[in-house]
């Protein structure tokens, strides 16, 4: 059988790639690993079905061969495990690959989730802007030491990763935040814009954007 990945029916996202299963899309086209897809409506994840998959009623889950994860660093993970194409071959390559992809999800995800989520829901609130450009100081701290890290080279650590693929849907989640003329932070940086970008060149990422824009149109 073939994994299966759910992911959202009718995404908030527009399908645009934004979602966390569009990093499990993304490793599976990678490694050339077949997959289907189970979408569900947002009032779905909340159910005990879905809960036997995903404890805390969200996205994305990955069943295969009896086996049944949650958490999209974790799944990305599992696949890299399987596939070495997704980690460097040596060993101390490995590990700092498998340690860029702890730093995408922990380090530098957190401050951009809660800029977002402050234009999102804060918006309309009399000290907004104040606690908007604190946020932003956050993020850009984050981003500043992200680029002097990356330099000139093209990815994290050594060839494309698992920790690339990570940390360029992280990024991209910018895209998805500058609302509302809010500052462009990632257009702030060449370096990581030019990152993002060979990432949304490789034709495992256009593939899955495909199959994700697809799905949307298909449940809109």
């Amino acid at each position: 059988m073939l994994p299966i990945v759910t992911g959202f029916a009718n995404s908030p996202d527009y399908g645009e790639g934004h979602s966390r299963d569009f990093r499990v899309r993304w490793a599976l086209e990678e490694v050339g690993q077949r997959y289907d897809v189970r979408l569900l409506p947002m009032e779905q994840l909340k159910e005990a079905e879905h809960r036997s998959r995903h404890p805390f009623g969200k996205i994305p889950t990955y069943e295969h061969n009896g086996l049944t994860l949650f958490e999209s660093g974790a799944i990305v993970l599992h696949i890299a495990y399987h596939h070495p194409c997704l980690l460097p071959s040596d060993v101390r390559g490995r590990e700092m690959a498998i340690a860029w992809m702890f730093a995408a999800l922990s380090t530098v995800e957190p401050p951009i989730i809660e800029r977002e989520a402050a234009m999102l829901m804060e918006a309309d609130k009399a000290w907004f802007q104040d606690r908007q450009s604190m946020l932003d100081g956050h993020v850009r701290e984050r981003l500043t030491e992200l680029a002097s890290f990356l330099g000139r080279a093209d990815w994290l650590a050594g060839d494309f990763s698992a920790a690339d693929l990570l940390m360029i849907t992280v990024l991209r989640r910018l895209e998805a935040s500058n609302i509302d003329r809010q500052p462009m932070l990632l257009n702030e940086y060449p370096t990581l814009s030019a990152y993002v970008t060979r990432g949304k060149r490789r034709p495992a990422y256009e593939r899955a954007m495909a199959a994700e824009q697809a799905d949307y149109k298909r449940t809109r």
